[in-house]
């Protein structure tokens, strides 16, 4: 039977085998975008990635050329860290502007309760299609670790914990009230995005992140009852089993070089659903072969039995080889029919 694609990754979050591997994507860089549906204008790499990027006709277009199964829409609370330039105009967070609690002032969120926050929201819910559609937001230790800055924030965890933790209930309550809304719209997954680990291993302890990480997590995933995907680059298994206990549907992106995807299908994979994780070096650097033999394994390791849908290994950068996001997606089509 011929699943839609809402259908089609549902069924795999709830880690059943669909009629096919799902393909999706967290995001799409506009740079990217432009060359892909020859839009033309600018190919500046620089985005605010904390608001949305494309209007949902736009967001189904890239759709609908890269046979992907979902559209996403995104609403991050700003970050209070000084933003950089790098290569291409893409930018980079630098030093963080809350230093001390009176900073905390200068920290605005919208108001969650803001009937006309989520109106372009409701636009994308009404006119999403046969598409599953994403909400892409964070809990609030991402912006908190950038807002004050890495280093202020490690030295306050132990000289200061009060003020981490003033901070990080701020971006936690906004979250769990954003949640409450966002989960009676229509959305399909609410997925969360904020980055915890290095390649080598998480930013603080498992006690850490049990004390003081943990319990807004929890409070917002009282507002959750959607089918809700993590993400986190980097390694974050000394504390999935806490992750999991949330009740998470999906796991994104397990990041090459940081976790074996292969290990964690079989240590969590009856668990969780896995997204990812094609290596973006490939997608960058190698070929459209390179990228069909990426895909083709994967699918091969990770896919039988369902509970898998694959991704880039982050998301579709704006210096991805638009040939080789076009094969990611051939792939997929030639080799995630179910059964494999």
């Amino acid at each position: 039977m011929t699943l839609n694609s809402r259908e089609r990754v549902l069924a795999a979050l709830r880690r059943e085998e669909p009629d096919r591997v799902p393909y999706c994507e967290l995001g799409i860089d506009r740079a990217l975008a432009q060359k892909l549906m020859g839009w033309g204008g600018p190919i500046s790499q620089a985005r605010n990635i904390e608001a949305n990027d494309y209007r949902v006709e736009e967001a189904k277009a890239i759709a609908s050329r890269l046979h992907l199964d979902n559209i996403s829409y995104v609403l991050r609370a700003p970050v209070y860290a000084e933003k950089h330039p790098g290569k291409d105009g893409r930018l980079f967070y630098g030093a963080g502007m809350i230093k001390t609690m009176a900073d905390l002032v200068t920290v605005r969120l919208p108001d969650p309760y803001d009937d006309a926050l989520y109106a372009e929201a409701a636009e994308f819910v009404k006119n999403k299609g046969d598409y599953a559609l994403w909400f892409i937001t964070r809990v609030g230790i991402f912006p908190t670790m950038l807002g004050m800055g890495m280093e202020d924030f490690s030295i306050a965890l132990y000289e200061n914990r009060p003020f981490v933790e003033a901070v990080l209930d701020r971006y936690c309550n906004w979250t769990a009230a954003v949640a409450e809304r966002v989960c009676q719209m229509g959305f399909d997954a609410f997925v969360s995005t904020d980055d915890m680990a290095y390649k080598t291993g998480p930013f603080f302890s498992p006690k850490i992140f049990r004390e003081v990480v943990l319990p807004g997590y929890r409070r917002v995933a009282e507002k959750v009852t959607l089918p809700w995907i993590i993400h986190s680059d980097g390694n974050i298994l000394p504390f999935l089993d806490d992750l999991l206990s949330l009740g998470i549907a999906g796991l994104h992106p397990n990041e090459k070089g940081a976790v074996d995807i292969l290990a964690v299908t079989r240590d969590y994979g009856s668990r969780v659903c896995l997204l990812g994780n094609v290596d973006l070096n490939i997608l960058t650097l190698g070929t459209p072969g390179d990228v069909d033999e990426e895909v083709r394994g994967l699918i091969r390791d990770v896919g039988p039995g369902g509970g898998y849908i694959v991704t880039s290994g982050n998301s579709l950068a704006g210096y991805v080889q638009p040939e080789n996001a076009l094969a990611l997606s051939a792939a997929v089509q030639k080799y995630g029919r179910y059964p494999l």
